[in-house]
């Protein structure tokens, strides 16, 4: 498992409207892509594994999901249609705390 400390964006934070990304979102992206270790993606059907350090208990497990899965794949050159099995968690930490760990496996 890969841990990165930043703080989980959620859907409603990324987009304005239906067209535009929010200026907290390409700050994100931004963010993530550096932070993102060097790793290779397998072939063929994915599993991704997630786990979200959330300060705030009221946090959905899976509304960060695809803005994530979207860096992911524009990181590591790979398409996330091919993620077949998806593990998602929610742990609650203190505020400034906040991380999210991943993990891609091949099928």
């Amino acid at each position: 498992m890969h841990k990165i400390d930043i703080k989980p964006l959620t859907v409603n934070q990324c987009w304005q409207g239906r067209r535009f990304k929010t200026k907290e979102y390409k700050r994100f992206e931004r963010d993530l892509q550096f932070l993102l270790p060097k790793i290779e993606i397998p072939e063929g059907h994915l599993k991704l594994t997630i786990i979200w350090g959330f300060s705030n208990v009221q946090s959905d497990a899976d509304n960060p999901v695809k803005p994530f899965q979207d860096i992911l794949q524009k990181r590591y050159g790979f398409n996330d249609s091919q993620i077949y099995e998806l593990s998602i968690k929610k742990e609650i930490v203190k505020k400034g705390l906040e991380f999210i760990q991943f993990k891609v496996e091949a099928l």
